[in-house]
């Protein structure tokens, strides 16, 4: 994967986690105080003010053929069921519509700082997973969108998302704008921190379970991270046998729960073991050595989330030396990134998509999956993960005004902090400055952003009725 830098003035942003061409040690960095002070300059051309801007334009694409675009490609027959979660809720088109929003963000004013970015930051994308050391940490955790881009991307999607939540939770307008102030003054003041931590430090930066009871104050948010940690300890590999799996003669296979887990035909069941067979080299040496012993016994479709409804996504089972020795995997169709046409246009930038989430999730992630692998399956390129891997997330549904507003400010942490990994923290430290400006317009932002939200849910939603889009 080739490591373009982004130019801001004369200065060198290197937005990818590999640099494989342009890393060297012996090329001096540009002095931190010299980095603080170019994204400071940079509020004459783009104002903190400037980030709270949206109007809709004569120009702006329409929404319904953006999100029939994003159908292209597709399984067909699983289309419905993405309208029918997208038409659920403004909350669930927000994950839905990334493609849309994108087209949207893309025209609004931006600093040029591109650190790697999640590129699909709302709310619902933070959550629990298993460190290597089995250890429960929250961070982000879905990366599909992963690329370099603008910082002020994923703050404004995420400050859109809370602001919907919120509303969607029954809080006032002013509750809904406490939450968000919490989450930008959090990703504001720690970013301006972690710019004048050593790189070295700053990258072991992460947030467990048990310092993240003691970093929310709210009492109900800390009961709700006890139950949401205490399920997410037992989504693993041994206690899904049960559930996913029964006894059928040969051994041991996936349950089959159309249209949502469906059986393979021999021949793509087989495209997909070689998939795996390639995958391993894609592992560390250790881990692929582990993994080489268990064996393949069973592979099915699952239908994932939202935005992912109708791509490609496989469950694979895995066999060790006796039967309750189990590892799920995850097969997940990998396309080009929403962020990605506005950065480098239409010329593809990474020869893999899998790999780029892959590498990208490694970047902004303190810990991740060691199974973290990709591969190509007939043309189509997936990355592939644990299954079970103690994921969860805490339920933004039942959060309380001020709980959101607690949860806000954890999931602000924790984006600085995966920006700051990457590149760009001293810039964007100097540019967001010390004032609570950046607060002020990122609010008039998600008041705004949630409304036309509201009105393009509705648009998909008569549409779904008028039978313009499956249901």
């Amino acid at each position: 994967m080739d490591a373009v830098p982004e130019r801001v003035g004369s200065h060198e942003v290197v937005p990818t986690a590999d640099g494989t061409d342009y890393a060297s040690l012996r090329r001096r960095a540009v002095p931190r105080r010299e980095r603080y002070l170019l994204g400071k300059q940079l509020r004459h051309d783009t104002p903190r003010s400037s980030l709270g801007e949206w109007k809709t334009t004569t120009d702006r694409p329409r929404t319904l053929a953006l999100i029939d675009a994003s159908h292209r490609g597709r399984i067909e027959s699983l289309v419905p069921v993405r309208v029918g979660r997208m038409v659920a809720s403004p909350y669930g088109f927000l994950r839905g519509s990334a493609i849309v929003m994108a087209h949207d963000l893309a025209m609004l004013p931006a600093t040029g700082i591109r650190p790697v970015i999640c590129g699909d930051a709302h709310l619902g994308n933070f959550g629990f997973y298993a460190s290597p050391e089995r250890d429960l940490v929250l961070d982000l955790n879905d990366f599909d969108e992963a690329h370099p881009g603008g910082w002020e991307w994923d703050v404004r999607r995420l400050t859109a998302s809370i602001w919907i939540a919120g509303r969607q939770n029954s809080a006032t307008e002013a509750q809904c704008g406490s939450a968000v102030e919490s989450c930008v003054a959090m990703y504001r003041s720690h970013i301006r921190w972690l710019a004048e931590q050593p790189l070295l430090a700053r990258s072991f930066e992460r947030l467990d379970r048990d310092r993240l009871q003691t970093t929310a104050s709210n009492k109900s948010l800390r009961k709700e991270i006890k139950r949401s940690a205490k399920r997410a300890r037992r989504r693993v590999s041994d206690r899904a046998l049960p559930r996913f799996t029964e006894e059928a003669k040969g051994g041991r296979r996936i349950v089959t729960e159309p249209p949502l887990i469906t059986r393979l035909p021999e021949v793509e069941a087989e495209q997909l073991a070689q998939g795996l067979d390639d995958y391993l080299d894609t592992l560390p040496s250790h881990w692929r050595r582990m993994l080489s012993g268990y064996t393949l016994v069973d592979v099915a479709h699952k239908v994932v989330g939202v935005g992912s409804v109708g791509l490609r996504a496989y469950v694979a089972l895995l066999e060790g030396s006796s039967p309750d020795d189990v590892v799920f995997l995850q097969l997940k169709q990998a396309r080009r990134s929403v962020v990605a046409p506005f950065v480098h246009g239409d010329s593809a930038w990474h020869d893999h998509q899998g790999r780029r989430v892959v590498e990208y999730q490694q970047a902004l992630q303190t810990v991740s999956d060691p199974l973290l692998g990709w591969t190509t399956v007939e043309g189509r390129q997936y990355y592939v993960r644990q299954f079970r891997n103690m994921k969860g997330a805490i339920a933004i549904d039942h959060l309380s005004p001020s709980a959101l507003t607690d949860y806000a400010g954890i999931c602000g942490r924790l984006l600085a902090k995966g920006h700051a990994r990457t590149s760009g923290a001293s810039m964007i430290a100097g540019y967001v400055g010390k004032s609570d400006r950046l607060e002020t317009a990122l609010c008039n932002f998600a008041r705004a952003y949630a409304d036309q939200t509201e009105i393009d849910h509705g648009l998909m939603v008569e549409a779904a009725a008028n039978g313009k889009l499956p249901l």
